[in-house]
């Protein structure tokens, strides 16, 4: 049996891992809902009455200016796949990259000068940093994301590079130089697909990461620029709960935190499976 097969034979058992599965692939049909049009879309329309209660029109109730909270939680289940795609993608692809040229060529100015980077990343307070440049780059739409890929890929170079490090002296990579292939070329074809189980795992960490940073900078008026997320409706219940009023906090609160426990279920269930010292136990 391939370790793929066994890896996923074994996400199957686990039972946290398949209700963390179920979770999210409840809130991914969300999300592809919203971005085909299907609901969500009349999350700005002010059509109700202010701070109505949950009923039959409203099932989460109106916040202070009529808007359908349910449609404003909902539409922001698609800003949060948007953004933990996107950061998850880049920075996995960056640490990846860093990582990879790190072990590859351990010992020299290449590796030095990305464990340097690293380091110096690593050294400074994360929500300091993110705040930091996206309040630089205020107005830009792509600025909270480029803050967020910044500060995550260091883990996963860091994985990565110690993976590259171990597998550069298996017998198939010398082989591969036997052969004359180019190093570059080696490690693109066989050593980087042998980083997969962490490259996986590490997305959906990164993924995890972004949302939660999102809500952070939105809530602090860094994010969401145009559109809602839960991080905006988070900040608009500030008020709201002094009112008496908490539709708005209760709403993206308990979203965001079954979404977030999903991936986390996931999360540990994948490192378990595809964990290589597992295999042979």
């Amino acid at each position: 049996m391939s370790s793929r097969r066994r890896a996923w034979n074994k996400l199957l058992k686990d039972r946290s891992g398949m209700i963390g599965l179920l979770i999210v692939g409840a809130f991914l049909i969300a999300a592809i809902g919203v971005w085909f049009g299907a609901w969500g879309q009349d999350w700005a329309a002010a059509a109700g009455g202010r701070w109505q209660p949950p009923g039959g029109e409203y099932w989460f109730g109106t916040n202070v200016l009529g808007q359908d909270i349910f449609d404003r939680a909902l539409y922001s289940v698609r800003t949060a796949f948007e953004i933990g795609l996107v950061v998850a993608v880049l920075a996995t692809v960056l640490g990846a990259v860093l990582g990879a040229a790190a072990g590859w060529y351990s010992e020299t100015w290449i590796d030095g000068g990305i464990l340097w980077l690293k380091g110096v990343l690593d050294s400074i307070p994360f929500y300091l940093f993110v705040a930091a440049v996206a309040y630089a780059l205020q107005g830009q739409a792509w600025a909270m994301h480029l803050a967020m890929v910044a500060t995550f890929w260091t883990t996963t170079g860091r994985l990565v590079r110690a993976e590259v490090l171990k597998l550069k002296s298996r017998e198939f990579v010398l082989a591969a130089r036997v052969t004359g292939l180019p190093g570059p070329l080696i490690l693109a074809r066989h050593v980087l697909p042998n980083c997969s189980h962490i490259l996986l795992v590490q997305a959906t960490l990164a993924f995890v990461a972004a949302i939660k940073t999102e809500v952070v900078l939105s809530f602090l008026g860094l994010g969401v620029q145009d559109g809602v997320s839960w991080g905006l409706m988070l900040a608009e219940s500030t008020q709201e709960v002094l009112a008496g009023q908490f539709a708005n906090f209760l709403s993206a609160s308990l979203m965001l935190f079954v979404l977030l426990m999903g991936f986390n279920l996931l999360a540990d269930a994948m490192q378990d499976a595809m964990d290589p010292r597992q295999a042979a136990l």
